[in-house]
């Protein structure tokens, strides 16, 4: 079996007191569901999360931090980090929320980075989900679709001429 293949994670959560994340896991070797309590050691109310990220999939439990979807961790790990700054369980988990809304009116250029991570963790999921691969059912190689019946698009006056200007 390969590194993926040994392990399937059930549950993940948290544990604040101290800060750790707990995983439940079936180790495929012996078929036997597992608990494992990952302490995050110095991460602290100001911590990098992609950086510590880095360094938890580098670190002893890196094996079954890699189990967890990106996406959850940051979650999780932002959680852990709102508590630390005295937020409220509720709190954190309703900023949380916020954070994953995928609004299509929002401009993300004018929002912090932080932000922007989570939205773009968002819609990487939710595209992923939707995508259609080779061998899915209703998988299409080549679609064409006719845009006449669409509304025109007014063109522009510096592409009218289709000549190059010389430089």
């Amino acid at each position: 079996m390969g590194d993926g293949d040994e392990y399937l994670l059930k549950k993940c959560g948290l544990k604040f007191d101290p800060p750790s994340l707990v995983l439940a896991y079936v180790d495929m070797k012996t078929n036997k569901l597992r608990r494992r309590t990952m302490p995050l050691r110095d991460f602290h109310k100001n911590s990098k999360l992609e950086e510590f990220i880095t360094e938890l999939k580098s670190a002893k439990h890196g094996q079954f931090v890699k189990l967890i979807p990106r996406g959850q961790l940051v979650r999780l790990l932002t959680i852990v980090k709102d508590k630390l700054n005295g937020m409220s369980l509720e709190a954190s988990l309703a900023r949380n929320s916020e954070l994953e809304k995928i609004d299509p009116e929002e401009n993300l250029n004018k929002v912090d980075d932080e932000t922007l991570q989570r939205k773009k963790l968002q819609m990487d999921a939710l595209f992923e989900k939707n995508r259609k691969k080779p061998g899915d059912p209703g998988f299409e190689y080549d679609i064409e679709v006719d845009f006449e019946n669409q509304v025109k698009i007014e063109s522009s006056g510096w592409d009218s001429d289709g000549s190059d200007p010389e430089f």
